[in-house]
């Protein structure tokens, strides 16, 4: 009996004495500036509100564990069709630039968003996309694999003819886009489920649903397969690359990352029944 106690010890040693420390050397990246736009306009409320903040940050090396605000930065708004100027303020110093006058992107109307910081010009255009409301959200009680998940039970209506894209929020920073193509001018219903091993499901959620464009929706795709799921939102880390509509018009290959976009949201907040 003593040799099956020894042995183990034998193979714990071994393996233990052939363990290295590897440094990895991974070359810094000059900064980019991270523009995250995404404008929300809430149709379905009465009156209509709008969250129209300009998110300035600055892109880190790959084990950063944080990402450095942008605060000194100048940004403004134009409405193309009569040059009325739209001037944002950073007044928390957080990178969250918001209009100084409460302003609604209207419809039909061409927006072009200038960001200034140092010394180079940013430009970007977006026309408000509109969407559609829930038509209900409620709490299913089906699971997937685990049977630790918790069902959403989403239906709308898809407005015929044209091509229709959605991002969905559903809150914990958990985010789904999705196309028309299979459901044009129908009532659809999908089921959305938390995976609660993943993460710590608060007691209520509010979900959101924006109407997108299809460029957009493509950009979108693409950052959050790479950015992944639970990672501080698609904007909080930039892997790659990943162009978006802003364009350095000072020097383009000093290219911003990140996009502008106004969307029709609405939005549903329920609250979470605890399985038994």
């Amino acid at each position: 009996m003593k040799k099956l106690y020894i042995l183990p010890i034998l193979f714990i040693l071994f393996f233990t004495s052939c363990e290295k420390v590897i440094d990895v050397d991974v070359p810094s990246i000059e900064p980019k500036l991270i523009i995250d736009a995404s404008f929300e306009v809430y149709f379905n409320r009465s009156p209509v509100t709008a969250k129209t903040i300009v998110k300035l940050s600055s892109s880190a090396d790959y084990f950063d564990e944080t990402i450095p605000a942008v605060t000194s930065a100048t940004v403004f708004l134009t409405d193309v069709s009569t040059n009325t100027i739209i001037n944002f303020s950073n007044t928390n110093s957080d990178g969250n630039y918001e209009p100084i006058n409460s302003f609604i992107p209207a419809d039909d109307t061409s927006y072009e968003l200038t960001v200034i910081y140092n010394n180079e010009t940013y430009k970007g255009f977006a026309t408000k996309v509109k969407s559609t409301p829930f038509t209900d959200v409620y709490q299913g009680d089906e699971t997937l694999f685990s049977g630790e998940e918790t069902e959403l039970k989403v239906s709308f209506f898809d407005e015929p003819i044209v091509e229709n894209y959605y991002l969905f929020d559903f809150s914990e920073n958990l985010f789904l886009s999705i196309d028309d193509r299979f459901f044009d001018g129908n009532d659809y219903n999908f089921s959305f489920f938390y995976q609660e091993d993943e993460i710590e499901l608060p007691n209520r959620v509010t979900v959101k649903m924006s109407g997108i464009t299809k460029d957009f929706y493509t950009f979108f795709e693409i950052l959050n397969s790479q950015s992944g799921q639970n990672s501080g939102g698609p904007f909080q880390s930039v892997p790659s690359s990943l162009l978006g509509n802003m364009i350095n018009t000072t020097n383009e290959d000093n290219f911003p990352l990140g996009y502008f976009h106004i969307s029709e949201t609405d939005t549903f907040t329920l609250d979470l029944v605890e399985k038994n």
